[in-house]
């Protein structure tokens, strides 16, 4: 979108918050870029120029406006609306790959050159993936200062910095102010009571979020241990590279409240886009609910509560695992088998506020599982050590970088694995949007009560005037019934 001067021109003017994210304004008088909604008075038109990332702004030579923070704004919708290699790289950028492994590691994980994946990303973003890594890392460094008493010496490396120099440089650099002085100024004014060990962030999303469907399925189907809703707050373990960590999420009417405790803080940053792709915090619902309100019938769902997101995961292994426990039982029942299975393999772990016992075992902890302990029918038992015996040894992977369609050719030839275990998998863990489940029992209840074609066949022929968006179709289809992944827990 940054190439349409015009268009934004007109959103910069309007001071659109909907343009967040997909796009960045430069000042050349100042040398400051800022987010389209920035509440200062717009400069002249021939002072400004677009970028598409912050990055490619702090490239040339732009620091982040201290009014609007553009650094904070949700992820451009691209990145989870595609599925070529430029927007699997940037899921992966996001998740912290290229600090854990370099940028030769990221092109291997998506199977090209590292020079490839470096002009892919300077022709699209306008920067490549060291820099995409740095500008993110600043924003890492900016969480840690104003949210945690940490030394800056320990903010410096749990950001992924590789020196204190370095850290220093960047900040000032991004930021026009020294690591000091960015705590200083947030900590002016009424502050909350701090928690020791505990970050309290702000996740923005663009307007509207309906935050029924995304928290109730959540706490509907979350598994004991695990997950749990709370005093108006879904809570969870997290696996992360560096440790783990238990985050509270809550929605508000501008942002989602999230309290974070990591064991190590280095794993902010894989945290906070992980939260953010569990929530589907990125995604355009302006976008969506305009396409999928043209469908007369869809209409009166899209009115009743526009802004609905699709429910994802953490770790598309763990719901990979869990997809497979709940084929063909009820709410309840998978939730019950996966507790048993995390009792019985998962790491214990403290949580500071009580109420989580566990991780979720990974694959490689459940590929020694006895298939006779599983109170699961014989083929069932089947399907989940093969998946699971897959995912341990590498030849099956799911993660932000996989290609959705060999993903879903890998899955359909493992014994057990059906259309709707596929489709779930590829609409909750991998994040496609235009994932369907036709054959699902509440979509098809829906599409007959609504008036439209309730076989699998006729359903998919008239779903494709929602695609891109079918994910976000089935969101609205199960509002019909009423159940409680639906509403917002009491």
């Amino acid at each position: 979108m940054h190439t349409d001067t015009e268009r934004c021109v007109r959103a910069v003017r309007s001071k659109d918050a909907r343009f967040d994210g997909w796009f960045f304004t430069a000042v050349l008088t100042t040398r400051i870029y800022c987010r389209p909604s920035c509440p200062v008075v717009p400069p002249k038109d021939r002072n400004m120029v677009f970028y598409p990332s912050a990055a490619a702004c702090q490239q040339a030579g732009f620091r982040a406006c201290k009014r609007c923070r553009p650094d904070t704004s949700p992820g451009s919708p691209e990145w989870n609306a595609r599925a070529d290699s430029v927007a699997r790289a940037m899921r992966l950028i996001q998740d912290g790959v290229v600090d854990r492994e370099g940028v030769p590691g990221l092109a291997a994980r998506l199977g090209y050159s590292a020079r490839q994946i470096e002009r892919q990303l300077r022709a699209e973003l306008g920067a490549g993936p060291l820099a995409l890594a740095r500008s993110q890392r600043a924003q890492t460094a900016r969480v840690l200062i104003e949210t945690t008493a940490l030394p800056m010496a320990e903010v410096a490396f749990a950001a992924g910095f590789s020196s204190v120099r370095t850290f220093n440089d960047t900040v000032r650099e991004v930021f026009a102010l020294a690591p000091g002085e960015l705590r200083a100024r947030a900590s002016r004014g009424p502050r909350a009571p701090r928690t020791p060990g505990v970050m309290s962030l702000r996740l923005p999303y663009r307007a509207p979020l309906e935050p029924g469907n995304l928290f109730g399925h959540l706490a509907a189907t979350a598994v004991p241990g695990v997950e749990e809703w709370r005093d108006g707050a879904y809570r969870r373990t997290l696996t992360l590279p560096h440790g783990h960590g238990v985050v509270a999420l809550s929605p508000r009417p501008d942002h989602i409240a999230c309290r974070l405790f990591l064991t190590d803080p280095r794993d902010l940053t894989q945290a906070i886009s992980r939260c953010r792709r569990l929530l589907d915090l990125d995604a355009d619902p302006v976008a969506v609910d305009g396409q999928l309100r043209a469908d007369p019938l869809l209409a009166p769902l899209v009115d009743a509560a526009p802004g609905r997101r699709v429910p994802r995961t953490v770790d598309a292994a763990e719901f990979a695992v869990r997809a497979v426990l709940g084929q063909q039982v009820s709410t309840a029942a998978a939730r019950t088998h996966a507790g048993r299975l995390v009792t019985a393999h998962g790491v214990p772990v403290e949580d500071p506020e009580g109420g989580l016992t566990h991780l979720f075992p990974t694959s490689g902890a459940l590929a020694g599982l006895d298939p006779e302990a599983l109170a699961l029918p014989r083929s069932r038992r089947s399907t989940l050590t093969t998946l699971v015996a897959a995912l341990a040894d590498g030849s099956l992977r799911l993660d932000e970088g996989t290609d959705w369609e060999r993903a879903r050719a890998e899955l359909s030839a493992l014994p057990g694995f059906g259309p709707w275990t596929v489709e779930v998998i590829a609409m909750r863990a991998l994040g496609d949007p235009d994932a369907f489940l036709p054959t699902d029992l509440g979509i098809r209840r829906a599409a007959e009560r609504l008036g439209l074609p309730s076989t699998p066949a006729a359903l998919t022929a008239r779903a494709a005037h929602w695609r891109p968006w079918r994910a976000y179709a089935a969101q609205y289809l199960w509002t019909v019934d009423d159940h409680p992944i639906n509403h917002l827990p009491a």
